[in-house]
């Protein structure tokens, strides 16, 4: 059996020592970007890795990237090799902020064809909520080979959004919190607003009061408009930097929808080029 969306901490714990499965520390701050890091050489789950959001998963900014481009290929994939991940492989990622971080691993790995991958629910929080055992040993791995490739049709990029948001062939979902998406304020990005078509979905509003996933049939209730009015092909879901995006998407796959796709480049990609249109609320 795999786990390809959400597992609890209980399940995870039975699995601490399993050698065919590896877990990942994903926590970050973007204001404290080696905060993680840091915290991870604290404390963490026993026997996992980390991964560093801008350093692992993220290429260098350019002048036409978002904030988190996607990293090359072939040095993500020695990289998860370095951790010892191979296509058979049950990876478990988890953060401290409900899954918003390690989610964009969880995307990653399935951009590469590996679907044994599942976000821990509540994360290290829950996870220390419940009294589990916690490390400051970091684990080392005999490196291995990653097989797999991009499946491009998990992504779209600005050029393509542009062009189908003109024929309203997507739905463009925006999961930022509102005040950002309306461009009432932008705490990160130099320009404020959204993408004109897109709708606001927060990613935040997947999860209850302790972090936790909220229940499948409220998700679904939640995705419900959407999901009537097109199928998962159609839906494109974007945040700023192409990060956030991704818990949404492991909503849908939670919830049994499947064809979503990412945004990656998001909003600090689309205001790289001015001729681009933005829309804010007119209060």
């Amino acid at each position: 059996m795999i786990y390809s969306s959400v597992i609890s901490a209980d399940l995870l714990q039975q699995h601490l020592a399993d050698p065919a499965w590896r877990i990942v520390d994903c926590r970050f701050n973007l204001k404290a970007p080696d905060e993680g890091m840091s915290l991870y050489r604290m404390e963490h789950i026993p026997n996992a890795v980390y991964a560093h959001l801008e350093r692992d998963l993220s290429a260098p900014v350019n002048k036409t990237s978002g904030r988190h481009p996607l990293p090359d290929v072939n040095p993500f994939k020695r990289k998860l090799g370095a951790w010892g991940i191979t296509h058979n492989t049950q990876v478990a990622v988890y953060d401290d902020a409900a899954g918003s971080y390690a989610a964009r691993l969880w995307w990653m790995l399935r951009w590469l064809g590996h679907e044994a991958v599942a976000i821990l629910d509540g994360g290290f929080t829950a996870w220390k909520r419940q009294g589990l055992p916690t490390t400051a040993v970091v684990p080392h791995f005999n490196a291995v080979t990653f097989t797999g490739e991009p499946d491009i049709k998990m992504q779209v990029d600005s050029n393509t959004l542009e062009r189908h948001l003109r024929e309203s062939g997507i739905c463009l979902v925006d999961v930022r919190d509102e005040r950002r998406y309306l461009g009432l304020e932008e705490p990160i990005d130099r320009i404020a607003g959204h993408i004109p078509g897109a709708i606001n979905i927060p990613w935040k509003t997947n999860i209850d009061d302790n972090s936790l996933f909220l229940t499948k049939a409220q998700l679904y209730d939640q995705y419900r408009n959407i999901l009537c009015d097109t199928d998962g092909e159609n839906i494109v879901f974007m945040c700023g930097s192409g990060v956030t995006a991704c818990h949404s998407l492991a909503v849908l796959n939670y919830i049994g929808v499947s064809g979503a796709r990412l945004y990656p480049g998001s909003w600090s990609e689309w205001i790289t080029d001015p001729s681009r249109p933005v829309e804010k609320s007119k209060e």
